[in-house]
């Protein structure tokens, strides 16, 4: 299938590594100009691969998606050195796991900043540029724990939530303007932020990462964690004009994890 993406112009953020850097790989593959940001210093190595792997364009700024004039710096060099923008795909790192014990005020306001306002503020200044494209999508990165919360993990659960409110919410205001709105809500993808995730429940229980590991996989119908290229296809087809009619959803990419009829 033909995802018409040749030529377009993707923002992928917080793509240094784990999902965002397996979406932003993805839109290279299928033909599109992809600019790529994160805090992390291996961002520029990230974008140097991705370009040797796909011979794609690839813009990669340093920044820190908590503070508005760097959003503002990303959009800004995006649509001078590729013309325009086309598709956003917001992503965020993850918040601090632990119970509503172990969690401080201080933790629950970065951590909104970080993860809802961040999307906030990010498609505020990517709007003018999308309305001018053919064919704008953009696509919010949340979690299945909007879904089923998942244990140790209160500020995720909480969070994004309220990106699933404004996905949807934005799905039918942009409507008007043919900009479609969708979210993904990965399950467990073994990532480094997963490796992380795992140590952190390991030291908690005390068990073995192998075992926590272990755990987890038989909780997943399909008996595995995900791959990241397995979320990055969902990801890029969503955000393609293959996907044309498809506005408000929030999918899972789980491995069937999630077993609501709802």
């Amino acid at each position: 299938m033909d995802l018409q993406l040749s030529g377009k112009v993707a923002l992928v953020t917080a793509a240094s590594k784990g999902l965002g850097k397996a979406t932003a790989k993805q839109f290279a593959r299928e033909g599109a100009k992809v600019a790529i940001c994160a805090r992390s210093e291996i961002l520029d190595k990230a974008a140097a691969e991705i370009a040797s792997e796909t011979g794609a364009e690839i813009l990669a700024i340093r920044a820190d998606l908590t503070h508005q004039e760097d959003i503002e710096r990303v959009i800004q060099a995006t649509v001078e050195k590729f013309g325009g923008l086309d598709i956003l795909v917001t992503n965020t790192g993850g918040p601090p796991s632990g119970t509503f014990d172990d969690i401080d005020l201080a933790a629950w306001e970065s951590s909104v900043n970080l993860i809802l306002l961040s999307a906030v503020r990010l498609i505020k200044l990517a709007l003018p540029h999308l309305r001018k494209s053919s064919a704008p999508a953009i696509l919010t990165i949340t979690s299945s724990s909007t879904k089923q919360p998942v244990q140790n993990l209160i500020l995720s659960n909480s969070i994004r939530l309220s990106v699933i409110g404004l996905t949807k919410t934005l799905s039918r205001e942009l409507g008007n303007d043919n900009i479609r709105v969708n979210s993904i809500l990965p399950g467990w993808t073994y990532t480094e932020r997963v490796e992380e995730l795992i140590a952190a429940r390991a030291a908690k229980t005390g068990k073995n990462p192998a075992d926590e590991i272990a755990e987890i996989n038989a909780t997943v119908p399909l008996d595995r964690m995900g791959k990241p290229e397995e979320f990055a296809n969902v990801a890029v087809f969503l955000c393609s004009p293959a996907a044309s009619f498809v506005n408000g959803v929030m999918l899972q990419v789980d491995g069937g994890l999630c077993q609501g009829t709802l």
